[in-house]
Parts: structure tokens; sequence; C-alpha cells
């Protein structure tokens, strides 16, 4: 690397002794993230305060042509973080504060280091929530740089249409606002929508420091449901009918019955092992009654079994905590394996198709894979365990990833829902959106970072 004694003093200057690490644990811990892409360090990690400090420190890496990685909280799953060509990782956690609260507007801004539920319980006495909720506490700003989305989805929408601006600094050190600085407004028609070119980029056009984000009133009731089916057939078409009856549904999430043994086991429940269905709705108490009982017809229609309750805030937290601790049960099934996590979404038609074949190619290939999937959205994941040391497992789960996603491609979907394109899927990307619209992203990468410096080597 480019005189690193050099660079690293310049970058001493801007943040500190405190603000710059060459030491290998932690260079090794921003190499990562949960996905099962090796680690691969940068050369310097730097903690920087404030966006002037970012805008500095990409100056110098811009002049000595280092590439840089943001780095939130390390919770992705596609490998976006490993610094492929070295470089320098930006790590954002000491930019923590939540700034420009506005109550009465129903928005906030936060910087990079603050996370979901950082942010939700800063908001705790206010009667708002943010309601995105990828499962991991993930920081916001990495959650707008992957377009997150999660359980609830379904009923407030992804990152992608709750983020209103976006402060970012590009690879040469300027600073940007997306939709005009200090600019909050519910919805404009004015230019391009830069705002929504940076969500989903995943760090490749430039460092994220600041997030005005939409927020929501806590509703008044909430209650959540769990219910059996004889089949994913059944436990699909209902999901279908019940959009199709127009319930503002809040979350209805899908756990097969690999999955429903494998957190039964995990958290102590007693689920049937059948394909299931975990609901949850939200809203008034008299609006409620009409979404639950349509919503009970329809899986008693569907040969659903009847609900099991939940109510109170404790075990309403228990129940979704099975759900968010469904990569741990999964993992639980065989001790010391790694889990990778597949992640396709297809028009909500073709669901009911689309899982009962993976589940077919599941077990006709020997493979562990329980899903779980956001099917209101009809996206789904296999959360696959598997023996990294075992060379054939490896080979038959990677040749099952390429025909899921291709499968998923087939019926107008996508290779990825929520995970992003990070360093696996770039060429499932191409094989989605063409050759031409790869074309126009590699123009825009272009103009916006002309030397290839910011998290090269992902999504294109």
């Amino acid at each position: 690397i480019i005189n690193l004694r050099r660079v690293v003093s310049a970058f001493r200057s801007v943040s500190g002794d405190e603000g710059v690490s060459v030491g290998s644990a932690v260079r090794e811990q921003h190499g990562r993230d949960e996905s099962v892409h090796r680690c691969q360090p940068p050369d310097v990690v730097v903690f920087p305060r404030s966006v002037e400090e970012v805008s500095a420190l990409a100056k110098i890496c811009h002049h000595h042509q280092l590439p840089m990685i943001p780095f939130g909280t390390g919770t992705g799953l596609e490998g976006g973080v490993g610094a492929l060509k070295g470089g320098v990782c930006f790590s954002l956690r000491k930019m923590d504060q939540v700034l420009d609260l506005h109550l009465e507007d129903f928005d906030v801004t936060v910087e990079p280091g603050v996370t979901r539920k950082g942010l939700n319980s800063y908001l705790r006495d206010t009667g708002l929530w943010f309601p995105v909720d990828p499962g991991a506490d993930a920081s916001l700003c990495g959650m707008a740089a992957t377009s997150a989305s999660g359980t609830n989805a379904v009923r407030y929408g992804t990152m992608r249409v709750n983020v209103l601006n976006l402060e970012v600094v590009l690879a040469d050190g300027t600073v940007l606002h997306t939709a005009g600085k200090g600019r909050r407004p519910r919805k404009t028609s004015a230019g391009y929508n830069l705002t929504n070119l940076f969500v989903g980029s995943e760090g490749t056009l430039g460092i994220i420091t600041k997030a005005t984000l939409r927020l929501f009133g806590i509703p008044e009731s909430m209650v959540s449901a769990v219910c059996s089916f004889p089949s994913v057939q059944s436990a699909v078409d209902s999901t279908v009918q019940i959009l199709q009856a127009g319930v503002p549904i809040a979350r209805i999430e899908f756990l097969d019955d690999v999955m429903i043994n494998a957190c039964n086991r995990f958290n102590n429940l007693s689920y049937a092992v059948t394909p299931t269905l975990f609901l949850e709705f939200h809203g008034s108490s008299k609006g409620m009654e009409e979404q639950v009982s349509i919503t009970e017809e329809i899986t008693r229609d569907n040969g659903g079994s009847d609900f099991a309750w939940a109510e109170d805030e404790e075990t309403r937290g228990r129940l979704w905590k099975a759900r968010h601790d469904a990569w741990y049960a999964a993992l639980a099934l065989r001790p010391g394996c790694k889990a990778y996590s597949t992640d396709v979404c297809v028009p909500i038609s073709r669901l009911p198709q689309i899982i009962v074949e993976t589940k077919e190619d599941l077990i006709r290939n020997n493979i562990t894979g329980p899903i779980a999937g956001h099917v209101g959205d009809g996206n789904f994941h296999c959360l696959i365990v598997l023996d990294p040391s075992d060379p054939d497992e490896v080979q038959r789960v990677h040749s099952f990833t390429e025909r899921l996603a291709r499968r998923a491609l087939a019926m107008d979907g996508t290779c990825t829902g929520e995970h992003g394109i990070g360093l696996g899927k770039r060429a499932l990307l191409r094989e989605e959106v063409g050759p031409l619209a790869i074309e126009v992203m590699q123009g825009l990468k272009a103009t916006l970072d002309p030397k290839n410096l910011m998290n090269p080597g992902k999504v294109l």
C-alpha cells in the first residue's frame, strides 16, 4: 500500500490517535459481516466523529487513490464490507447522534451510528416509532445503503419509501444533500431522485453520513397470532387472500415445518410442526376486530388451525423473538456449522409454486434449509446451514442458491429482496436487469466515483 505510514499520520491529524487503527484484531473485525464470505480486512480502520472528518479523510483517500469501505454494524448478509483491494474502512459508530426530531412532522435525522433499536428507544415516550425491522439491530444508514426491510414492510414499506433525504460524502470528499440541504417534505417531484439512487447503493457511490427518515404513530393496539396449516400452499393462499381483502396487516411471516421445529427447539416452544403463519395486526381496537375476523375466516377456509393469540406486550415479544431468532435457531440445528441466508422475492401469486419447488430441491439435494419469509411482499429466505469444511456440501449449496435465484428470475422476481448484491450476486444482477441497465449503472458509478474507490468490487 502507498506509503502507509504517511497516510496514517495524515488520518491521525484529522481524527486523532484513537480515531485511527492499524491493529490486526480491529482490521479483522471490520473485514467481515454476518455472511459466509471470508474475512478480507482493510489496511486501516478510521473512526470519524463528524461529517467534516469523513470529508477530510475521504479527500486524503482520494488523493492517494485508496479504496474506501463504509462500515455500520457489520450485520449485512452479502459480504458488502470486505476490503477486496485493501484500503480504508470508515467505521461510523462514533457518529451516533439523533438530530432534528420533528414530532409534528413525523420525521427525524440520524447519524450512521444510530441503530434501529437505538432510535426506537430514543422515541419511546413520543408516541412515534420507526417500523422498518430487518431483525438485526442494524444501523439505519446501513439499512438505507442496502435498502433493507424486514417483517413490517408489508404495512410500512421498505427503506426506499421511508428515507426522505441523505447527506452523503462522495469519493472526492465533497458533501452532497440528495434532496437539498435540510429539506424534508413528505413528497417531491423535483428533479432526479438522487435519494433513492443512494438507497441500495451499498457504499459504492458514497458514504452516507446522515439520513432523514419518516416516522409513524404507534398504533393504539397491536395483537399477534399464530396459525398452522396443512400445507405450504394453504398458508400462502391465505396470505394472498388476506391482502386481496384489503386487510392492512402489519406483519405476515411464513415459517415452514423445518423452521418451526428449529424455533421450537431453540426457544422451548410447542407450536405444531407444520407450515405456519405468524401474523400481527395494528390499529384501533374497533378496526382491529374487523381485521381479525376477516383474517380468521380466510385462514379457516384454507384449513388453518385456530389462532393462538398474543395480546400483551410480553407474549407478543416472545412470539416475535422466536421469529427473529430464526437465524440462530437454524444454526442450532447443526452446531459448529455456518448459516447462509438466501433472499429471493417474486410476485405474490407465484409464492406457493416457488416455495414448493424450493422445498423439493432442498430435500432432493440433502440440504438443511429451513424457510422463513416476509410472505406479504413475496419475499422469503432459506436459512441454509452448512459445514464450510465439506467441499461437496459447499458445492451443493452453491448450485442450489443459483437455481433458487434463477427460479425467482424465471417468475419475474428478483435475486435479492432485501439483502443486497454485495459480492456474491453480481452475475445474477446482470441476468436480472440486463446488460444495458448494468451499463447505465456503470455510467452513474463512473460519474460519481471515476477512480473506483468507493467499496470497489461490490454490486457491479
